[in-house]
């Protein structure tokens, strides 16, 4: 093909994930699901003149409809948030501690820095404190070089407050940067920013390979400050021991997940929803192989058990003369259809068979019917002159070996040919069938029912049978 003088855009965002088999997470002790609980510390670093903000705070607060003041103090949201470290926090934190459940603190570096005795109750404990960026404010409109420095200065606070450098990131009300940002310094065990799946997964971000923790927005108390969400404890109870139900499920059947809880420490810590926290925790404690854990921990078991493996070949990251040339021949003779997909939007999720058998087909069912024919044409006679002269082109020698069509008796290939002049005489174009899919018998079966059929119902036959051709092919290639 000729070279275009640049890459077509490409798609980032990986729709494909794990997939419809997603990896055996192989928690510890064959544990059926890992729960996870992560405790957001945001009070003293929300949104506040006091902290050299344009306004006030106006997120996941008891106030409906809550909205910025700028230029002043909002004294009723800061005392909203107040509570969440005066009261609420010690709350949990003695429902924690009683049941010895681990936990993910998620601090905002600021806010971790006006809460001595709050941080040395979290060391004590043992949680994890990882990284809630400098602010808790927003980061969508922040300049990438100002969202780059605050990074820098939230892990150096971090470190100074807690002694320790954060190894886990979310920052939660980022910009399209942030991962990119925080996997650029190469500090994390893993980033948090996302809400994709319910097991972690490896991006490639930055130029390295950097472990996602998928976090949750929906098995979250934020929801009791928003529209539509939670009215009452009890249906955060419910909807929590739903998810848990499941994934516990999926976990018995062979496939374990991760849940995802995220609290607040102004919003679960109010006396009329911790108990249905607390009912919610005794439900799952009191299920067999549930492993309670830290972010951190589910991080490195991670890291042990699925390092990083990206395959050799990605169609999506190729380029257009390479890709031709190794999936030129996947539509027989056909290497427009390659040349046009590579043309077309490809991504993560054409890095599989499928998924790049989903991006050619589309051209050549986009194709007009003339070309579609010549696809058609192209393919050879089964057990035909050209296999007897050995002119198959190495797919179709290999796919119809795979069958026996290469060692047939003298009355087998008599009947093939007569076949062969019979249905390309009735319908203009070979018989064609995914030989990979079937034995010598039922091919002979099939030629014999189809050649009985009208030109048009096999147009469209042999057309599904090209494509399912094509898949086997990519198979062979790509995962």
């Amino acid at each position: 093909m000729s070279k275009p003088e640049s890459t077509p855009v490409r798609y980032p965002r990986d729709m494909r994930g794990h997939g419809a088999e997603p990896p055996d997470a192989a928690w510890p002790g064959g544990a059926k699901i890992a729960v996870q609980i992560v405790l957001n510390y945001e009070e003293g670093g929300e949104n506040c003149i006091l902290h050299g903000d344009a306004a006030s705070e106006a997120f996941l607060s008891e106030i409906v409809g809550a909205a910025p003041w700028p230029g002043q103090r909002h004294w009723n949201m800061e005392s909203i948030y107040e509570y969440g470290a005066r009261a609420g926090f010690w709350r949990l934190h003695r429902l924690f501690t009683g049941m010895e459940i681990p936990v993910t603190v998620y601090g905002v570096a600021t806010a971790l820095a006006r809460s001595p005795e709050q941080v040395a109750a979290m060391q004590d404990a043992g949680w994890e404190i990882a990284s809630h960026g400098l602010k808790w404010v927003e980061h969508k409109d922040m300049p990438e070089a100002e969202e780059r420095a605050q990074i820098a200065e939230a892990i150096a606070l971090h470190t100074a407050v807690t002694g320790e450098a954060p190894r886990g990131w979310y920052t939660g009300r980022c910009s399209v940067n942030t991962v990119r940002l925080v996997a650029e310094t190469g500090a994390f065990a893993y980033i948090s920013d996302t809400y994709a799946d319910d097991l972690p997964y490896w991006a490639e971000v930055a130029g390295r390979e950097q472990l996602i923790l998928p976090y949750t927005l929906d098995a979250n108390d934020m929801r009791f400050a928003t529209p539509q969400g939670f009215n009452a404890g009890a249906q955060f109870e419910s909807y929590l021991k739903d998810s848990f139900d499941a994934l516990y499920a999926e976990g018995e059947a062979g496939a374990p997940k991760m849940l995802s809880i995220g609290l607040h420490c102004r919003l679960i810590g109010r006396p009329g929803r911790i108990m249905a926290l607390k009912r919610f925790l005794d439900y799952a404690a009191g299920h067999a192989g549930v492993w309670f854990a830290r972010r951190i921990d589910i991080a490195e078991h991670w890291a042990r058990t699925h390092p990083p493996q990206r395959p050799a070949l990605r169609p999506s990251l190729m380029d257009g003369a390479d890709f031709v040339a190794r999936f030129g021949g996947i539509f027989e003779h056909s290497p427009w259809i390659a040349e046009q997909a590579w043309e077309g939007e490809l991504g993560p999720a054409h890095d599989s068979a499928v998924g790049l058998h989903g991006a050619l087909c589309r051209r050549f069912r986009a194709a007009s019917r003339e070309a579609r024919m010549k696809v058609l044409t192209a393919h050879p006679d089964l057990a035909g002159k050209l296999a007897a002269a050995k002119r198959l082109t190495a797919e179709s020698t290999a796919e119809q070996a795979s069958a026996g069509l290469d060692a047939l008796t003298d009355a087998e290939r008599t009947r093939f040919t007569e076949l062969n002049t019979a249905y390309t005489a009735k319908h203009g174009f070979p018989f064609i069938i995914a030989v990979r899919d079937h034995d010598k018998a039922g091919i002979l079966a099939a030629f014999e029912r189809r050649l009985d059929n009208d030109s048009e119902t096999e147009f469209h036959e042999a057309c599904r049978q090209v494509e399912r051709i094509a898949l086997h092919r990519l198979k062979a290639l790509l995962p």
